[in-house]
């Protein structure tokens, strides 16, 4: 009796491998609203020890000074990941920790780093970090350097607006700071570029919720406004500090690199949404030079 079950066990165990192995040779499933660029493909890194094929993002997410902290970073920073590898035009690197942050970067002990990640061999970067981010003066340094100098692309979303609030040289970067979110839910949204590649997938204005970022200290002489909140019918707020402006999305230059901002999204499921994952698509392919776009700053359309 006992021969007979523990063949059997062994039998069912057989059948649970083959079946996972034969689960795992199956092609990604296409995410829900997976927009992949024309003639995309699907594979592994594309450039391992040789050449390498694709662009390379640094997706970064440093939350150990995050308030509130958001659950959707993660499945954001998975999000950027499977845009790359689905359509084929770039690899991501996830990274939390900010030590990477820098062109010659050092390990906890102080000596050199070897190996993965750094401003030196990256493209652009994908940014969700929160509030007061960790990195030193040197760091700060590389970073501007690595958009301004270097040309290479940094898009930032939702709580990338918190971020390095002490440090004014990166509200110079990212075009504006964070100034609360006095308008959550449902809401209204104007779309003031409808030809733009990151919001032609909208109509001229459109419902949607979320937790709108508020941004401050912006200019709309420096910053190509695609998005904006329409605030027609969200009764007076001591807290709404724009005078009728609250942009949600903008894109803008910084010396030589190219800079996107998206305020979505607070709720992971958001970034499930397929015009979501459309713009920050474009965002990402506009970032590393793979496409282009028309900035021209305007005034509130």
């Amino acid at each position: 009796m006992r021969r007979t079950t523990l063949l059997l066990a062994i039998g069912g165990l057989a059948v649970s491998c083959a079946l996972v192995f034969a689960e795992a040779q199956q092609p990604p499933p296409q995410g829900q609203g997976q927009t992949a660029a024309p003639g995309g493909r699907q594979g592994g890194r594309g450039g391992g020890r040789g050449v390498r094929t694709r662009k390379a993002v640094l997706a970064w997410a440093d939350t150990r000074n995050g308030q509130a902290q958001h659950e959707s970073v993660g499945h954001a920073l998975a999000v950027i990941e499977q845009l790359g590898y689905e359509s084929g035009l770039w690899d991501t690197f996830i990274r939390t920790d900010s030590n990477i942050i820098s062109k010659a970067p050092l390990k906890t002990d102080g000596t050199p780093a070897s190996g993965g990640p750094n401003l030196n061999n990256m493209d652009a970067i994908f940014f969700m970090g929160h509030r007061e981010v960790p990195i030193d003066e040197k760091q700060k340094a590389d970073l501007l350097s690595f958009v301004r100098d270097d040309g290479k692309g940094f898009v930032a979303a939702h709580v990338g607006l918190t971020a390095l609030e002490s440090w004014p040289e990166f509200g110079e970067l990212i075009g504006a700071r964070f100034d609360g979110h006095p308008v959550s839910g449902p809401g209204k949204i104007v779309n003031e570029d409808p030809t733009s590649p990151f919001t032609k997938q909208w109509p001229a204005s459109f419902d949607f919720s979320d937790e709108f970022y508020q941004p401050k200290a912006y200019s709309r002489d420096n910053l190509h406004v695609l998005l904006r909140l329409d605030l027609t019918n969200v009764p007076p707020n001591d807290s709404l500090h724009g005078k009728g402006d609250y942009p949600l999305a903008w894109a803008k230059m910084y010396g030589k690199g190219r800079v996107f901002f998206g305020s979505f999204a607070h709720d992971a499921r958001t970034w499930d949404i397929r015009d979501v994952r459309q713009m920050y698509f474009e965002a990402m392919r506009w970032a590393l030079g793979l496409s282009d776009a028309t900035l021209a700053p305007h005034p509130m359309r």
